[in-house]
């Protein structure tokens, strides 16, 4: 199904990086664009250069997508926004896990909830969840996160079951580094920051990804791409760790 099938999307934490990219490249196409994300100001400028629909608010406001829902109808749904808190499990605290299981899951079950009933009435709607590497690969101190991701990418199989016979695609995408102001929500805004997470790297660009939305979303209608997985050409995933039974004793905090 091309974009000139869809006249509306919504996509959310869509204030910046990958959301934003999004928010341009489907304005680029003639959709009428909603954008969801806390900040009103980069929104407001979002708006301003896009002409997108801003909505500032956050996204465990249910009943505020509530009633975006209920006055709209959604052909595609972006579920983008995102929180980390990296630590380990043995440090987490519970506004940690309560912090990432609302943003990061409860809100896209609900805005799923919410809008893919009435792309199954319509016989017409595309679901795009963003989640991540994390949802399918390990690496130390993300529990949570990669709890949160590994729902989404089970949340995203099981709504083509609940919509089979309809035609309504749902496509994951999974991320890996990619060059976006993520890592200075998370870990701060800072020099070392940079260089540890973007400087000197050869990273995707939040438009890559929008680009590779674009393309699951134009594709023809007998097109469902479910799955895709995009990361740096210069990084891998996996890795294997062995620990002797001492290690622990002598340095209990170390990563095994």
């Amino acid at each position: 199904m091309p974009f000139s099938d869809y006249k509306t999307a919504l996509v959310t934490g869509a204030s910046s990086g990958i959301g934003a990219a999004v928010v341009e490249r489907f304005r680029r196409e003639g959709l009428e664009v909603h954008a969801v994300a806390r900040g009103a100001e980069a929104l407001a400028e979002l708006a301003g250069r896009t002409g997108c629909i801003a909505h500032a608010m956050d996204v465990t406001d249910t009943a505020g997508l509530a009633r975006l829902a209920g006055e709209i109808e959604f052909d595609i749904l972006v579920n983008n926004a995102g929180v980390d808190r990296p630590k380990s499990f043995l440090n987490a605290e519970d506004g940690d896990i309560d912090l990432l299981i609302d943003v990061n899951l409860r809100a896209v079950l609900h805005l799923c909830r919410l809008i893919v009933p009435g792309m199954v009435a319509r016989d017409r709607g595309h679901v795009v969840n963003i989640s991540s590497i994390a949802g399918a690969y390990n690496f130390g101190g993300n529990s949570t996160y990669h709890a949160t991701k590994a729902a989404v990418s089970m949340l995203s199989r099981q709504l083509r079951i609940d919509a089979f016979g309809r035609r309504v695609r749902v496509t994951e995408i999974c991320p890996g580094r990619v060059a976006t102001d993520i890592f200075a929500h998370v870990h701060g805004d800072s020099p070392e920051i940079r260089e540890r997470f973007i400087d000197g790297f050869e990273l995707p660009e939040a438009a890559d990804i929008a680009d590779a939305i674009a393309f699951a979303v134009s594709a023809p209608i007998a097109v469902n791409v479910g799955h895709m997985e995009i990361t740096p050409t210069l990084q891998v995933m996996g890795g294997l760790s062995t620990a002797r039974p001492l290690d622990w004793v002598a340095k209990p905090k170390a990563s095994v």
